[in-house]
């Protein structure tokens, strides 16, 4: 077990400031970080790719466990005083840059890595999609994140949402532990908690077509208060008897909400409302060529974590 890093002296003597900005707030307490080290179920085989490594703290009890790891960092005051706190670790790579910039295979050079990251609530989203999207998916994702943010992702039928449909069709998400808001320096104003997501060889239901599929879950959730006749109605630009006659063939009663229904079930709506997908409304149509597994569909779906 690595010793204690003290962050604050390594502020002191950097001249550092946390950027809100960037959402900056460095974990302190050790028994959080061997908490999400534990959860990454490390062995002197297994390659790391740390997002947002910040002043090193959790580097070091990573290097401490793994073959190799690399660390990607955004903010360029950081590395200085990164490369000081790794400097006893030479299986520890530092790349600084925006890990959205950077295909993850690309990072890592290899068939199978793990993923850890502490991630700020402004980028979760769009680092989770990143990752599950990817050409070579990680084998498994340890993220440290809002605690709100976490509850939603894992959440079960009766208060799903965009994001944790998208997450949950492409890997198995919980929740390990919870961190106290003082476990940070600065301390933030929320807990955060760690969740593990370990991505499924396919899809957790089967679909014909992602981008099809993705976009009728929007159209179910960009009205979510409303009944789902009535959402898919006015997202798919059709009466309502024409949408209530298509979810009794797929066995669901169009009086529920977007929430309370599982994947298999919105795979089963997807497959019966194949025939209408040429007259779905432009702004539920994915981007050609942007996002080529979730597509636009989800280009958005932070809007609707709650």
């Amino acid at each position: 077990m690595p010793k204690p890093l003290d962050v604050r002296s390594l502020v002191r003597e950097f001249d550092l400031r946390a950027k809100k900005s960037l959402g900056q707030n460095w974990l302190v307490d050790e028994s959080a970080l061997i908490h999400i080290a534990d959860a990454a179920d490390l062995d002197a085989q297994d390659l790391v790719l740390e997002i947002g490594p910040g002043l090193g703290s959790l580097t070091r009890h990573l290097a401490e466990r793994a073959g190799r790891v690399v660390a990607v960092e955004l903010d360029g005051a950081l590395i200085p005083p990164l490369h000081r706190a790794v400097a006893d670790y030479p299986n520890v790579s530092i790349v600084q840059g925006d890990i959205l910039q950077y295909p993850p295979e690309s990072l890592v050079l290899s068939g199978r890595y793990k993923v850890v990251a502490n991630l700020p609530y402004y980028i979760t989203s769009a680092v989770i999609r990143h990752l599950l999207e990817a050409a070579v998916r990680p084998a498994l994702i340890v993220l440290t994140v809002q605690l709100e943010v976490a509850r939603r992702i894992t959440a079960a039928p009766g208060q799903m949402s965009l994001l944790a449909v998208s997450v949950q069709f492409y890997g198995r998400p919980c929740i390990v532990t919870r961190i106290k808001a003082g476990s940070f320096y600065p301390v933030p104003q929320v807990d955060s908690a760690v969740i593990r997501i370990e991505p499924y060889e396919r899809p957790g239901a089967e679909v014909d077509d992602r981008d099809w599929f993705f976009a009728i879950v929007k159209a179910g959730f960009a009205q979510k208060r409303k009944q789902l006749h009535n959402a898919l109605s006015a997202g798919l630009a059709r009466s309502q008897a024409e949408v209530a006659q298509e979810l009794e063939r797929s066995g669901i009663d169009g009086r529920r909400r977007a929430e309370t229904l599982t994947l298999q079930e919105w795979a089963a709506l997807a497959r019966a409302l194949g025939p209408l997908s040429n007259a779905i409304e432009t702004r539920f149509l994915p981007e050609q060529k942007r996002c080529p597994v979730f597509g636009a569909a989800v280009l958005s779906f932070a809007r609707y974590w709650r």
